[in-house]
């Protein structure tokens, strides 16, 4: 069973792993089967199931950008029951282009697990731009 205080745990866990860059942390948060919704209309775009699936998703991002992909919290995690949503700012540079933008990120949590991600972009055209520029 997931509460409120479970899911905003797991919340925390997540967005400090990511602001780490520690993925193996991050990886062992996602049940086998989550499903990951990366916004936009670009290479990286769509929806991805799996942990692997998902892994390699963000792993092909931070290849892309040489490690420059930065995710950093804004302001604390909002819980509703099983969801958790957060404001998030990320940056990244890649072939001479950069990327800075807010967002939302939400999450629905099972018992201990990440079962399903949805990512927001505040500016989605020029996040779409920064992943399909040559």
């Amino acid at each position: 069973m997931t509460t409120s205080a479970n899911t905003l745990t797991v919340a925390r866990r997540y967005t400090e792993a990511m602001a780490a860059k520690d993925f193996a942390a991050v990886a062992n948060l996602f049940a086998d089967d989550i499903v990951w919704h990366q916004p936009g209309n670009h290479r990286f775009a769509g929806t991805y199931r799996g942990r692997d699936a998902v892994n390699n998703a963000i792993g092909a991002q931070m290849a892309a950008t040489e490690g420059t992909l930065d995710v950093a919290l804004t302001g604390e995690p909002m819980v509703n029951d099983t969801l958790a949503a957060f404001a998030v700012h990320f940056s990244a540079k890649r072939n001479g282009a950069e990327m800075s933008m807010d967002g939302v990120d939400v999450l629905r949590i099972e018992g201990d697990k990440i079962a399903e991600v949805w990512l927001f972009s505040d500016l989605q055209q020029a996040e779409d731009d920064f992943w399909d520029a040559a």
